[in-house]
């Protein structure tokens, strides 16, 4: 029996958009590789001046990727592109750009200039996150959803998720590298943290609600997230002053985890994740205040100089929250649902995502401190050839163009 018309159109769009999504999954993972994973690789190259070259072989090489993958872009299965993905695969070009230029300028001076040589540190690594950002539109793409009514409430879960995800990556440099793990600067951890926390809270308790509508629910709770971010901020900053360790930023995240515990949302699911967000966050900070009041001494050292498994806690946490965040919008609740999977089994995904992301951070800041050892012993070993005393008055080695 003939298939009718309509049903073999019907199967023949399923078959397309079938295909069409298995490319997508390559082309998102392509990506990953070489936007995240190879960039990321290349941002710690680029932070040890003797590995400069390698850095700018890797961001070349993702220079290169960028415009191919902003040209091929992603499409949804309605046929026209996702404005937000082209818009940053173009700034992605333009950054990449911007960034090999102060690259190739900085190792064509030897990194003799300071500013030039910390401005390219910082937008090496700063290219992760816009792979990043990158890669989260791709997702939004792929998924075809957060356009019209949904953008906003998207972008602004994925800001705030990714300002948890960077603050959980902050601190897992401070504690691993071991000359930021010991407090020697002017103030204390807890005065930047608070500092951020203060202008955070500033600009959401003045951003959250319209002057000219009236005041809902969410605005009421938004608003006042922003006011007690303000508040604990000022007070962290006036409790640092002299070096000294507080606990409010601590408190701050104890306190915004107890508010997102109770955020009720529309969908079941969407409020059990916000629910378990605001846990994970009540978590982190009780754990940052064990680590401060019973873990470190007086010169911000663990007691017995090591690096203990607690203090792992409050980095995680704040990673593990971070995506948990991104992942709560509207839109992607209801795709969970839509698949038929409950709450418990997303945020175990979720979860097992955060502990990846967390073994990559700490693998990567692993690579640098072998990075940093590995050339202070050549530096030295360089030294000591050209303080030789040659009899012939000449070197026995060209080092001229010698670099480590």
């Amino acid at each position: 029996m003939e298939m009718d018309l309509p049903s073999a159109i019907a199967n023949a769009q399923k078959e397309h958009f079938h295909a069409d999504w298995f490319l997508k999954c390559i082309h998102w993972l392509l990506s990953l590789a070489i936007l995240v994973i190879f960039s990321s690789i290349g941002s710690v190259y680029s932070l040890i001046n003797s590995y400069n070259r390698r850095s700018l072989i890797i961001q070349t090489i993702s220079f290169v990727y960028s415009i191919i993958d902003s040209i091929w872009g992603y499409r949804d299965y309605f046929g026209h592109e996702n404005k937000m993905c082209h818009g940053t695969g173009i700034f992605l070009i333009f950054f990449y750009l911007t960034v090999l230029i102060i690259g190739f300028y900085n190792s064509k001076t030897n990194n003799s200039n300071k500013v030039i040589s910390v401005t390219y540190k910082v937008l090496s690594c700063l290219i992760v996150l816009c792979g990043v950002i990158r890669l989260s539109a791709g997702v939004v793409s792929m998924l075809e959803f957060c356009y019209d009514d949904h953008t906003g409430q998207c972008n602004a879960h994925g800001i705030m998720g990714m300002s948890f995800i960077v603050y959980g990556v902050l601190l897992s440099v401070v504690l691993v590298v071991p000359w930021l793990r010991v407090n020697k600067g002017k103030y204390s951890q807890e005065m930047y943290d608070s500092t951020v926390i203060m202008v955070w809270g500033v600009i959401n308790t003045f951003t959250e609600h319209r002057p000219w509508e009236p005041w809902s629910h969410g605005d009421y709770q938004h608003t006042s997230m922003g006011i007690i971010f303000w508040a604990a901020g000022l007070l962290g900053m006036f409790l640092s002053i002299n070096r000294k360790r507080n606990f409010m930023p601590a408190l701050t995240m104890i306190l915004t985890g107890y508010a997102m515990s109770g955020h009720v949302q529309e969908l079941i699911i969407s409020t059990k994740v916000h629910a378990f967000f605001g846990y994970v966050l009540m978590f982190g900070g009780l754990a940052r205040i064990v680590e401060i009041s019973f873990l470190l001494d007086d010169k911000d050292e663990s007691i017995d100089g090591e690096i203990r498994s607690f203090q792992y806690l409050t980095p995680f946490a704040l990673i593990l929250s971070g995506i948990l965040f991104m992942g709560a919008n509207e839109e992607q609740m209801q795709l969970v649902v839509n698949l038929g999977a409950d709450h418990s089994s997303y945020i175990l995904t979720i979860t097992s995502a955060a502990m990846i992301l967390q073994l990559w951070i700490l693998a990567l800041l692993r690579f640098y401190l072998k990075l940093t050892e590995t050339s202070k012993t050549n530096n030295s070993a360089y030294d000591d050839i050209n303080t030789l005393d040659h009899s012939d008055g000449q070197s026995q080695f060209e080092l001229d163009n010698f670099s480590v």
